[in-house]
């Protein structure tokens, strides 16, 4: 696919998976281990972004926007900047532009380049009153999902997962080897590589995200195969 900088297109690439432009082996097993429940059960901005996904995809955009709210309490960017696209266009929503502008205001916290235009390009088309009412809702949306509040709720479940499921409270991984289902069977993954800091620890997870994000998402790209889950997602768990 070479998705255009247009409307949901890109977004939609891009959210799909982070890392998804991968093109070397040490990418693809990457990306495997990510598809992974095993994985994906510790990252609910994830989760909850690749579930919102699959609800816009089949039309069913009221419950998209559910599971796309519940990922941008995760400080999930993508998720935050297609909840924007959503209330901008009226999909599955009323449409209420000057939200629309603030979530993605949201979604360009950290200065990604797609996030950053559709804002500018926003608030161009606001009207007087539509850039005031902005202005007014704004910090009652960052006090809830803001890098400030978002990225400590996800620094917390990755910090619970990661010592529940390597028994140590220090999150030492040892030994430890991960077996994750695939499409041709199952496969065995080094616990270093599974738990590699830059997925755990959450300056380097935030970091990684943002370098992905930064370096590809700007004009035309090519994105590369969606990942496939090995399984079904996880239920959804309760918010905190």
């Amino acid at each position: 696919m070479r998705p255009i900088l247009s409307c949901c297109a890109l977004l939609l690439s891009l959210a799909a998976a982070p890392a998804a432009l991968a093109q070397s082996a040490d990418d693809a097993g990457e990306r495997r281990i990510m598809s992974s429940s095993a994985f994906l059960s510790g990252h609910p901005d994830l989760r909850y972004r690749l579930s919102g996904l699959d609800h816009f995809r089949k039309g069913d955009h009221e419950e998209a926007m559910v599971h796309f709210r519940r990922a941008a309490r995760y400080s999930d960017k993508p998720s935050q900047g297609m909840i924007g696209e959503m209330y901008w266009e009226g999909t599955g929503v009323a449409q209420d532009k000057a939200l629309g502008y603030v979530w993605m205001d949201l979604a360009a916290e950290r200065a990604y380049p797609l996030m950053l235009a559709k804002r500018e390009r926003y608030w161009n088309q606001l009207d007087a009153d539509g850039r005031a009412r902005a202005l007014e809702i704004g910090p009652q949306l960052y006090a809830e999902f803001g890098d400030d509040v978002a990225k400590k709720r996800l620094e917390r479940e990755l910090r619970f997962a990661k010592r529940n499921t390597t028994g140590s409270r220090v999150g030492s991984v040892g030994a430890l080897t991960i077996v994750i289902p695939t499409p041709g069977g199952t496969e065995v993954v080094d616990g270093t590589a599974f738990y590699d800091e830059k997925f755990w620890d959450i300056d380097q997870y935030v970091q990684w995200q943002d370098t992905d994000w930064k370096l590809h998402a700007e004009g035309t790209v090519d994105v590369g195969e969606i990942m496939s889950l090995d399984k079904p997602l996880p239920e959804d768990a309760q918010d905190d």
